[in-house]
C-alpha cells in the first residue's frame, strides 16, 4: 500500500487538471480503493468495497467507466490476463515512464510493477513486426512466485 495516499490523490488531481479533465469524487474514491489494496481488484470487487467504505452503491458499469478514465489518465493499470485493476506505482513520479511489466504472484496474488527499458521494447516490437504480426498493446504480465511466498515454502 502506498505510504501517503493523500499525496498521491493530490498529485492525481493536479495531473488531471493539467490534462483538462476532472478527477471527480467518485473517480477519486475508486482510485483510493485501488491505492489501499495490496492486490489487484476486479470491477465487482471495487463496487463492493466502494459500497462498504463510502456507504453508497456504485453500479459495476459505472465502475468500468471510471476505470477507463483512470487508465486513460495513466493512474491505473488493467491486468489483461486477470481482468483486474491496480493503481500505477509511478503516479507521483515526474519522469517519463517505461513500458510497464507486471510480475504476478500465482500464490498470493500480489503484483509488482516494473518498467521495461525503451530499447528492449523497441527490439521486441521489431522482432514481432518481422513476423507480420501487428502489435497493438505493449504490456507484459509475467507469472511466478514472489519473494515472500518463496520463503513460506
Amino acid at each position: 500500500m502506498p505510504a501517503n495516499i493523500d499525496q498521491i490523490i493530490k498529485k492525481s488531481q493536479e495531473a488531471c487538471s493539467l490534462a483538462g479533465v476532472k478527477l471527480t469524487n467518485k473517480r477519486k474514491n475508486v482510485l483510493t480503493i485501488l491505492l489501499e489494496s495490496t492486490i489487484p481488484l476486479s470491477a465487482y470487487e471495487i463496487a463492493e468495497k466502494y459500497r462498504f467504505h463510502f456507504n453508497e452503491a456504485l453500479p459495476v458499469m459505472s465502475v468500468y467507466r471510471m476505470l477507463d478514465f483512470l487508465i486513460h489518465e495513466r493512474l491505473v493499470h488493467k491486468l489483461e490476463t486477470a481482468g483486474q485493476y491496480m493503481s500505477c506505482e509511478h503516479i507521483t513520479c515526474d519522469h517519463q515512464h517505461e513500458t510497464p511489466q507486471f510480475l504476478i504472484c500465482d500464490q498470493c496474488g500480489s503484483v509488482k510493477e516494473i518498467g521495461i527499458k525503451k530499447h528492449i521494447m523497441n527490439e521486441l516490437a521489431l522482432s514481432i513486426q518481422n513476423t507480420g504480426f501487428k502489435l497493438t498493446h505493449q504490456q507484459l504480465e509475467l507469472h511466478g512466485v514472489c519473494e515472500h511466498c518463496q520463503k513460506l515454502v
